[in-house]
């Protein structure tokens, strides 16, 4: 399996990423909805987990790109709520896959300052796997170049469904005040309360939804689909995504004459 963060001086690569850093705002938080590794793999006559398995090449260079370009949160949505109801083979595959991945890499993460972090529903996990996914995380915690999120297990209605039920409790109790509650505070009790919302959010592989993935933080995100499945994905299509994001004007609700301060 290939190493992340492998040295490079491809000339070309250094100046894209210095004119990406240079020419506009780049987006602190991307979200990836990986998608397509099991047409990947169907077009090349190979088993699904293949698909999976050539997958990680395309994450690695992901990964190694957001560092180099400063960018300070990753979040890849890497198996839902809804991905249990595939065959059991092949969930079992790929949570192996996770824990040699995670193992394998750990070392890395931590010579590169990426800290490791991951939401969803944990209880669904099995041991192992929730193990190896504390271990990482612990070994990564003081790690802050780059954020690393796995969303595993993880549905956006999960997320707003638990917050719900947390602020209830503490309601219940006298805690809170319902009249407090606002969006801020409400955003307080998601799993990402951590790190501010994606800005830019990407879907692989041609499908044009976000299925179920971060609901209520991508609510002013710039989404980008692309017909490229996710082993096929590497840092020259993130950085056009990038790029795309850059030329859109981000409005908030105001007109494109309010964003212009000498209009």
């Amino acid at each position: 399996m290939p190493q992340w963060f492998k040295s490079k001086s491809d000339p070309e690569d250094i100046r894209i990423q210095e004119t990406l850093k240079s020419s506009c705002v780049l987006p602190r938080h991307i979200g990836i909805i990986m998608d397509g590794n099991g047409r990947w793999a169907k077009r090349k006559g190979k088993t699904r987990i293949a698909g999976h398995v050539a997958g990680v090449e395309s994450v690695r260079d992901v990964v190694e790109a957001c560092c180099e370009l400063g960018i300070g949160y990753l979040t890849l949505f890497t198996f839902s709520i809804e991905n249990w109801r595939r065959p059991k083979l092949e969930i079992s595959a790929l949570m192996r896959l996770l824990i040699k991945v995670l193992r394998k890499e750990t070392p890395q993460l931590r010579e590169n300052n990426v800290r490791l972090e991951v939401i969803g529903d944990l209880s669904l996990v099995a041991n192992d796997v929730r193990q190896t996914i504390e271990e990482t995380m612990a070994q990564t915690r003081d790690n802050t170049k780059l954020t690393l999120t796995i969303a595993l297990s993880y549905s956006g209605k999960w997320d707003i469904t638990e917050a719900c039920r947390k602020i209830a409790r503490q309601t219940q109790a006298g805690a809170l005040d319902p009249d407090a509650i606002d969006e801020n505070l409400f955003a307080s009790f998601l799993s990402t309360a951590s790190f501010p919302d994606p800005e830019l959010l990407i879907r692989t592989s041609g499908e044009s939804r976000i299925s179920n993935f971060m609901l209520w933080q991508s609510a002013y995100s710039e989404i980008i689909f692309t017909s490229t499945l996710w082993p096929d994905f590497r840092r020259n299509q993130l950085y056009d995504a990038i790029r795309e994001f850059q030329n859109r004007e981000r409005r908030f609700g105001q007109t494109s004459e309010q964003l212009k301060p000498n209009a």
